[in-house]
């Protein structure tokens, strides 16, 4: 059985706080009293136009059944041979699920921006007091690219603590909000003026895949992981995916990580392992990216 660390794990609907995705699929910006209707398909409702299988899929996953909560989860872990899963949640469910299984998971707190110093002392206390891994930087939510500089006190805390950060990258398609808040240049600016900064590029860069590429090779402490894409289509003939096939079995095999997000794609763990092994990758490089590579960003080596 191969061994695999995912970086896109979201725990079951049971473990988390009440109203977490509602408010994290909100309208961007200040949530006030009196909110309107939005029109149908507006926002995040577009994901369910241009993905409509991945939407019911995880709808079905979020239902309110009883999908065994962490202890089936882990279960479901061990079967498919993961060995560490990163998270992203509340702080308060990343901080309760990270002190209790400190060895199988990293949390990514997504701390706010806009809470300045305050902010970074209780992202402190959580690396500190409750093993929360890293940062979690999501421009899709919160419309603040993640090269703004209201983010640079976060950064520099990441590089005192030595954990990484996790940058959204990628177009969105929720319309109510720029396409390009996730554009990989944010990265090289990021990764300019913080040059010891952990960076991965969370969800690949696509449908900049060249910029990726090109930003991968230019950065040391740059790395990129594979969530939110069906496995299978990296080795698609005409899917944008070609370059990075090919420069990930070569130049940049030690950059590439996978993110299964088997929540988006309502399948299994072991059959979304099993789309990353029938790409055509050396067995070695194989090995990089479903496991030694995360290893070694995560420091777990």
């Amino acid at each position: 059985m191969r061994r695999v660390i995912d970086l896109e794990m979201n725990l079951p609907r049971s473990e988390e706080e009440p109203g977490y995705w509602d408010a994290m699929h909100g309208r961007p910006g200040n949530a006030v009293a009196d909110l309107q209707p939005r029109p149908e398909g507006y926002g995040f409702a577009n994901y369910g136009h241009i993905f409509k299988g991945r939407t019911e899929a995880a709808e079905a996953e979020q239902a309110p059944v009883d999908d065994g909560g962490i202890t089936r989860f882990i279960a479901d872990m061990d079967r498919a041979g993961i060995e560490l899963g990163v998270l992203g949640a509340s702080n308060a469910t990343l901080a309760r699920i990270c002190t209790a299984h400190p060895d199988r998971f990293i949390g990514l707190s997504a701390t706010s921006p806009l809470d300045g110093m305050t902010g970074v002392r209780n992202f402190e206390r959580l690396v500190r007091e409750h093993g929360i891994g890293g940062l979690r930087v999501v421009a899709l939510y919160n419309s603040i690219p993640a090269s703004d500089r209201r983010y640079y006190p976060l950064y520099a805390k990441c590089v005192e603590l030595d954990v990484p950060v996790r940058i959204y990258t990628s177009m969105n398609y929720a319309n109510d909000r720029p396409y390009d808040l996730g554009h990989p240049r944010h990265l090289d600016t990021v990764a300019m003026d913080f040059p010891e900064l952990r960076i991965v590029a969370g969800l690949a860069g696509w449908p900049w895949v060249n910029d990726m590429i090109g930003l991968l090779r230019r950065h040391p402490n740059l790395y990129v992981d594979t969530a939110a894409h069906r496995p299978r289509h990296f080795a698609t003939k005409g899917s944008g995916w070609e370059p990075f096939l090919q420069f990930g079995n070569t130049l940049l095999q030690d950059k590439i990580m996978v993110g299964l997000s088997r929540s988006t794609f309502g399948m299994s763990f072991e059959q979304l392992i099993g789309e990353y092994l029938e790409l055509p990758l050396k067995d070695s490089v194989m090995e990089k990216w479903l496991y030694r590579n995360a290893l070694t960003f995560l420091r777990r080596a």
